[in-house]
């Protein structure tokens, strides 16, 4: 089985964190014995939208790419016509190039597509239903899924690494935050929740200049040195597809404050593996980081759970194994 993955996010010169957990899945997928191909953003033009702040916020200051660069992928994966028997889409858009070259494809939904999609539900149905498999990486972008008419549709997370030792946290204690500094990831409430806190911020985007201590996208062996060293991590987002720092914290035994909204509510149980607050409050956020991060016993018993939780829900083997099957069942039935 060959499989061509079709992303406009991945590692890349200059942009190496960028689509990292899509790298990670091809790694995993070609380790287990498919054979994988990648079209990221160096196999076809991409007319400058898949840098600066990413393919949608770029998208709607030149609206006039967005077409050509779904042509220009469109002619990238009909060279592929012949050698491949299964388009991977990352992305709701990428489907769209999957089904102009006439390729059978799987869809991955990951969040911003389908708040994108909800506003074009018609070209949203003909693609998912185009699709000979959805995926979807949390329930409730599940549930989207099926309102913009998807037939059926496979939950399936990202996978997550468990290191084999959840570290020691820093003292004093530290509220880290790591993701991309934009509106919808919680930025501003972030900020005016942690006045006077110890934090750590990983992480770059437009919203920079109100986080100036920022370190921007650091390294992997210093990212998981922050994990390790945190005391709780927060995840204040508007909205969230899956929540992969999330995750990643779990697995590092590290509590989670997070909003109550999307795939964070497949991560963080309320009092079990995190703390849930309503998302656009601050002062909700401050009171629950507050309370963490003055006990830690509640910090180490909700951290245990965590990290049971996420390697359960993201184990790597399982998540391969439920991709490959969704590869089978679309190739099996046209």
């Amino acid at each position: 089985m060959r499989v061509v993955v079709l992303t406009t996010s991945y590692p890349r010169p200059g942009f190496e964190h960028s689509g990292r957990f899509v790298a990670d899945a091809v790694a995993r997928l070609d380790a287990a014995g498919v054979d994988m191909a990648v079209l990221g953003p160096e196999s076809y033009r991409h007319f400058g939208l898949t840098e600066g702040g990413g393919v949608v916020r770029e998208a709607r200051r030149r609206p006039w790419a967005g077409p050509l660069l779904v042509a220009s992928m469109a002619r990238a994966v009909a060279r592929e016509r012949g050698r491949a028997d299964l388009v991977h889409a990352h992305w709701l858009p990428t489907a769209a190039a999957a089904y102009l070259a006439r390729m059978p494809y799987v869809v991955t939904l990951h969040g911003t597509d389908v708040v994108l999609a909800a506003r074009q539900p018609r070209l949203a149905r003909l693609l998912l239903r185009g699709a000979r498999g959805v995926i979807a990486v949390s329930n409730a972008l599940a549930d989207e899924a099926r309102r913009l008419g998807a037939d059926a549709v496979a939950v399936i997370p990202n996978g997550v690494e468990l290191p084999a030792e959840p570290g020691t946290e820093a003292d004093p204690p530290y509220v880290l935050f790591a993701g991309r500094l934009s509106e919808e990831k919680g930025v501003e409430e972030f900020v005016e929740a942690t006045r006077g806190m110890r934090t750590v911020v990983a992480g770059d985007g437009p919203l920079r200049a109100l986080v100036p201590d920022a370190l921007g996208f650091v390294p992997r062996d210093e990212y998981e040195r922050l994990l390790a060293g945190a005391a709780v991590l927060a995840a204040p987002s508007r909205r969230e597809g899956f929540g992969v720092a999330c995750a990643e914290a779990m697995a590092y035994g590290r509590p989670v404050v997070a909003s109550a909204v999307g795939g964070l509510l497949d991560l963080v149980r309320d009092g079990e593996t995190g703390l849930l607050v309503p998302a656009g409050d601050p002062t909700a956020l401050r009171g629950a980081l507050d309370r963490v991060l003055a006990d830690r016993a509640l910090r180490e018993r909700l951290g245990a759970a965590a990290r049971a939780h996420v390697a359960e829900l993201c184990a790597w083997e399982r998540v391969t194994d439920r991709t490959i099957a969704v590869y089978r069942a679309a190739l099996e039935h046209p």
